[in-house]
């Protein structure tokens, strides 16, 4: 009977309509007024585009989730690169395991900034029609 109950209950949080949580958010900055821009996606499908909701193909969720995998050992160590030299535009990034930060032209950037960077070109152009 207990068991029983116990299931129950964990059957009726399951279902209650708890929000998927956000995978990652992502702040882009750079002197150019169109380069600044917060995206924070979501593992529903969504996306919010400097607070603007928008929804994601199942290509681009599939490389957020990706993306957020390969990038937390990074977070978790908190790692961040200084700008390089030339570097137009700064990247800062927040996971559930913790926090990135680098630039454009940082030197020894790991492939995933490099998937990051792409990625949020992708999504500010192609989901939310920010054009730099």
């Amino acid at each position: 009977m207990r068991r029983a109950a116990l299931l129950l209950s964990l059957f009726a949080l399951a279902g209650c309509g708890a929000e998927a949580p956000d995978l990652f958010q992502v702040k882009r900055s750079g002197a150019d007024p169109h380069a600044n821009v917060t995206i924070v996606v979501s593992d529903a499908g969504s996306v919010r585009c400097n607070g603007a909701e928008h929804a994601l193909t199942a290509k681009l969720l599939l490389k957020a989730r990706e993306l957020a995998r390969n990038l937390g050992k990074q977070a978790e160590l908190g790692l961040e690169l200084p700008p390089g030299p030339g570097s137009t535009l700064r990247y800062s990034a927040n996971l559930e395991t913790g926090h990135v930060a680098f630039s454009d032209r940082s030197t020894g950037q790991p492939k995933t900034f490099f998937q990051l960077a792409q990625f949020t070109k992708d999504v500010a152009e192609d989901v939310c029609g920010i054009n730099r």
